[in-house]
């Protein structure tokens, strides 16, 4: 009976998050409402507007799988790049502690009980991960957060370690990402080439992106490698 519970929560979940992130994305063009968002944003005072902010993205983007870009640009051009990358930070780590925690309350047993001999030991390894892997792959800007948050909760990660990296980490990847975003303009929603052109002319951010590439393949090649350096000792 218990596995039985175990089984129908984790199918839950995930068709709960798989069925909202999909009818969001098929039936709800949110990059029309950009406009509508900084109109109401910015009718309200400097502090309110920020607390909103916060409130509408936690919401919205749980939900709406893909409004997060129509977020991010409107918070790059109401409160420009350092005051949106806190709010946005903020943002990603209250949703980082409630799928942490879905993922964790609802999977991980299903995940225990089910996972194969074989797969039970890369469960080890990934939860004791050195935690500057796990702030590589907070800050860099490849894996969506919603899966990386979904993931961790369904492994053996130490919750305190991850949320550590979120805290350190989302900022890194939010300012790189506002800033290309200011620099190319807003019509990057309509015109995904002027993001290519922007890349052509600045050689410094470039490079940026090119370096955390890197560094993804990186951790993935370490984690599929049987030596240990990555590990944490503790």
């Amino acid at each position: 009976m218990i596995k039985r519970r175990h089984a129908l929560q984790f199918i839950g979940l995930v068709l709960f998050l798989a069925g909202i992130w999909y009818l969001s994305a098929k039936f709800i063009d949110f990059a029309k409402y950009t406009g509508a968002i900084e109109s109401f944003l910015k009718s309200f005072p400097g502090f309110y507007a920020s607390i909103i902010y916060i409130a509408l993205y936690v919401v919205v983007t749980f939900f709406v799988f893909f409004s997060k870009d129509v977020f991010w640009l409107a918070g790059a051009f109401i409160f420009g790049v350092a005051l949106s990358t806190l709010l946005i930070s903020i943002s990603e780590i209250i949703n980082a502690c409630i799928l942490f925690y879905l993922a964790r309350g609802l999977g991980r047993a299903f995940v225990e009980k089910k996972t194969p001999e074989k797969y039970r030991y890369l469960d080890e390894k990934i939860g004791r991960v050195n935690f500057a892997w796990l702030f590589i792959f907070r800050a860099a800007p490849l894996i969506p957060y919603r899966f990386m948050d979904l993931a961790a909760g369904l492994t053996k990660i130490d919750f305190r370690r991850y949320l550590l990296a979120v805290i350190l980490g989302t900022p890194v990847k939010m300012f790189w990402i506002l800033y290309v975003l200011r620099g190319v303009g807003k019509n990057i929603l309509t015109d995904p080439n002027l993001l290519v052109e922007y890349f052509l002319r600045d050689k410094i951010m470039l490079l940026v992106g090119l370096v955390y590439l890197f560094l993804v393949i990186l951790v993935i090649i370490k984690m599929k490698s049987k030596d240990k350096p990555y590990v944490s000792k503790h």
